[in-house]
Formats: C-alpha cells, structure tokens, sequence
C-alpha cells in the first residue's frame, strides 16, 4: 500500500510517499480502508520531534490520528464490526497512524461514522471534536446558563466548542478574528470579540464562569485571562507547554487539557451530526501527497480551520 511517512525527526521534508507493507490487524483489531485522515496541529509537533518524551513513536512513522474509512478485514475478537461497516475513530498517538492506505485500529476506539455527510468528510470530527467535548463537560462541567469565554474560536476545536456550548445553554463569549467572525457566529457564539483589534481584558466586562483557552499566547497573557473568571469557575487549557493558571484563593481550579480517545462519546457527535445539530466545518481538503505542503504552511502558521486529507475518495 501507498503510505506517508517520515524516517526521522526534522522538517516537513522528512515526510516521504512510500510503497509499505499492509497491516494485518492483532486480536481486538480491525484493519480499515481509509477514505480520509486529517491534519492536526500535533503533527507537525510530533514529526519536528517536539514530543518525543510523551509520545515515543518508533521510526519510520506514519501521522494520522484521526481516521474515517470501511472496515476491510476483523482480528480475532474483534466482531463488534463488520467487514463493509463505515467507522470513524481518533488513533492512539504512538503507533502508525491513518495517512496511508489501509490502517488498523482496536475495535473500542471506534464508532458507526455519521451518515449525513460524505465519509471523508468525517475524519474531521474524532480529534477535535472530543477535545472540545472533554474540555466543556468532562473538565469545566459547564451548565446552561453559564458564561464560558473561546479564547481561539476561530480554529477547528474552537468551531466544534461554541456549538456544543451554546447547544448546552450557556452564554458563548468568542474571541474571532476578521476573516473566522461570520463562522463563529453561526456556530452560536452569543458575543464574539476580534483579538486583532480589541483588548479581551477591556472587552469582557463581566465574569465568566469557564475560561476555555485554545489558542497559542504565553503565561503571562493566560494568567491575565484567568482573572476574567469569577469566584469558583475553571480554566481549562489546552497549549500543553504551560501549566493552566489557578486560584484557589477564589476556589478558581486550573485544567491542563489532553484529549483521550472515547467511542462513546464520539458516537454521540456522530450522532449530533446526524439530526443536524452539529456541523462539521472543513475548511480544506487536500490529497495525501499534499499534507507535506500543509505541514509547511502550518509551520509558518498559513492553516486555519481543519484539512481533511482524502487518501481514497472512492471509499464509502
């Protein structure tokens, strides 16, 4: 099978197209055709070496955590799928990943992709998605009526958080810039801030109960924010380089946000997209042999919005 690999750590010209070998699936495993995978922002981190101590991945490595795609073949144990079934599912971070053609993955991390929207366009859910869903349930606990502040709307885990948000009834302040505005007010942001022209600290001007923070600033910016949170709300944190602030003087908790692979949960997206009260946004979609361009741009910070990376549009 075809494959996008890289055989050492380095820029995005270590990532090569390759002739590999086909996976065959382990017991509990099923092996997947992939119609798509898609583009996170960890792997340029984890293809640059930034991540080698969290996650040790054994070279040559094949990226790709999201997947959606037909189940091709079934391990031993593994007949909670059959082979035809469409599947979706976000990919441990170590092993290879979905930027090939087959890829195989353990049936509990997987889920009945939704059936509303063309199956490529799926893979942009798993990973972003349960990240904004861990981080407003799971972490901050939010309620309706709550005010929670986006900071960093406008990229593809903030796209996904102002709509469960404002579907769970809370009051979505969102900071946009200019050309990520009208999507993130469709979304259902209640309040939307642009960051390249205003001072959040000034333009917020009641407390928040959750402070949700997706976007790339440094401590003491983060720490600023935080003091926009009322007595006893949450700061959940998902730039895993610096600890999320706290204040336990004011019962103000801190969360450093690390997405984990949950079916259950991603069933319930899946399943949210389906009666049509959640939209999957892509904003790009682009072949396998052209993610060595977007690892470049995003590099340089050219990305906005999810890229979905179609590897066989002939499947599902």
């Amino acid at each position: 099978m075809k494959a996008l690999r890289f055989h050492e750590y380095g820029s995005p010209d270590t990532l090569r197209y390759e002739e590999v070998d086909r996976p065959e699936p382990a017991e509990g495993q099923v092996r997947i055709r992939v119609a798509a995978t898609s583009f996170n922002s960890v792997d340029g981190t984890i293809r640059a070496g930034a991540m080698q101590g969290p996650i040790p991945v054994d070279l040559p490595h094949v990226p790709g955590l999201d997947v959606a795609g037909v189940v091709d073949a079934l391990g031993d144990g593994a007949d909670r799928f059959a082979v035809g079934d469409r599947v979706i599912g976000f990919l441990p971070f170590a092993p290879d990943g979905a930027s090939a053609e087959y890829v195989v993955a353990a049936v509990d991390g997987l889920t009945p992709a939704p059936t509303s929207i063309p199956l490529a366009d799926a893979a942009a859910l798993p990973l972003v998605g349960l990240t904004a869903w861990q981080a407003l349930f799971d972490h901050a606990g939010l309620q309706a009526g709550q005010r929670i502040l986006i900071n960093g709307a406008g990229g593809a885990v903030g796209g996904y958080a102002v709509q469960l948000a404002a579907a769970a009834g809370a009051h979505v302040v969102a900071t946009a810039g200019p050309s990520s505005r009208a999507r993130v007010m469709a979304a259902g942001a209640h309040e939307i801030v642009d960051h390249t022209a205003t001072d959040l600290l000034a333009a917020v001007t009641e407390p928040v109960d959750v402070l949700l923070n997706l976007a790339s600033i440094d401590s003491d910016r983060l720490t600023a924010l935080a003091g926009l949170v009322g007595d006893g709300g949450v700061v959940v944190n998902t730039t895993v380089w610096m600890p999320a602030p706290a204040d336990p003087a004011r019962g103000v908790r801190g969360v450093d946000m690390y997405v984990r692979s949950d079916a259950a949960q991603l069933a319930e997206l899946a399943t949210r997209v389906d009666r049509g009260e959640l939209t999957v946004d892509v904003a790009e979609r682009v072949s396998l042999t052209g993610v060595i361009d977007v690892h470049a741009r995003a590099a340089q910070g050219q990305i906005s919005g999810k890229v979905v990376v179609v590897v066989d549009d002939t499947v599902g």
